[in-house]
């Protein structure tokens, strides 16, 4: 399995010119968050922060929006209903969808520290359904449909009729087919592959030899460090990829299956990012801050 060629990367960034405006390079949402896992809210929401959109909305539990709204102040915030344990409840999505008529997003990263509360379950089903938005979908969403009826997810996908990223990391993976980890760890192509089809999306296997897969083909992530087996790495990378896709999306600069693209581009920046933390800061020391905090020099390697 090849790598993607770095001119086919290049080719996924959103060129900038002197009359362009922060519309130009479209509106992220990230819905994220919950008592317990507030900071994975705010991971996501720096990394599409950094990744060159031009707004980023971010949409948590009203008692963890205030954090939020602190620890990435040029961001958006979105307080949505919440239940006794801090988790978002099903009305929230309603409130999602209104806010998308007025603000018209671009793209949708969905999952990070929302936990698998029942009320959040429901939430995720609603919003998936009810918001037509293009969708990055990781962690707990992710584990929120590998819960449900196989044919059930395959009809919500279907219904939804905008493209979507599924990032999952090997256990998150298995869980969605359906077979143990080490089957996942043994065919990570033909894992990634088979979601892809089933589930009708551009799927991204997180771990050692990230693999990006589509149904018309599929590609190995060259870049990448130890030091990213970290909490809150995978956070960063779902908005890091979010933000990306809304560029491609409001843009009208992209060429060909944009979703591949922004998986693959988000991808290899996130690996970049995490070798140039590894250098500076140790496997052992580096944090998913400091990946964040390595995006721009990541850029600067395909500019």
């Amino acid at each position: 399995m090849k790598a993607l060629p770095k001119t086919e990367l290049r080719e996924a960034l959103v060129r900038r010119e002197l009359a362009d405006h922060k519309g130009v390079f479209g509106h992220a949402l990230v819905v994220a968050g919950s008592r317990s896992m507030a900071g994975a809210a705010v991971l996501a929401t720096r990394a599409a922060l950094r990744s060159g959109a031009g707004l980023v909305t971010v949409a948590a539990p009203a008692g963890v929006q205030r954090l939020v709204a602190e620890q990435a102040p040029e961001a958006l915030t979105i307080g949505l209903p919440e239940n006794v344990h801090g988790c978002l409840r099903p009305e929230g999505a309603s409130r999602l969808r209104a806010a998308h008529r007025e603000a018209g997003y671009s793209a949708l990263a969905i999952g990070p520290g929302l936990s698998r509360n029942s009320d959040t379950a429901k939430f995720v089903l609603l919003a998936l359904s009810a918001l037509p938005l293009p969708a990055v979908v990781d962690a707990d969403a992710l584990n929120i449909l590998a819960a449900q009826e196989v044919a059930g997810v395959r009809q919500l996908l279907k219904g939804r009729k905008q493209p979507c990223i599924f990032t999952p990391h090997p256990g998150e993976m298995a869980r969605c087919l359906r077979v143990d980890v080490k089957r996942v760890q043994q065919a990570r192509e033909g894992c990634a592959d088979q979601l892809a089809r089933d589930w009708n999306g551009v799927v991204l296997l997180k771990g050692h030899g990230t693999v990006i897969a589509s149904a018309a083909r599929a590609v190995a992530n060259p870049t990448g460090s130890p030091g990213l087996a970290k909490g809150g790495t995978g956070d960063v990378l779902t908005g890091l990829i979010a933000g990306l896709w809304a560029q491609l999306l409001a843009s009208g600069r992209g060429r060909g299956d944009l979703a591949f693209q922004a998986a693959a581009l988000g991808a290899w920046l996130h690996g970049r990012a995490g070798e140039l933390a590894e250098a500076e800061k140790t496997g052992y020391a580096m944090t998913a801050q400091d990946v964040i905090e390595h995006l721009p020099e990541a850029f600067k390697g395909l500019i």
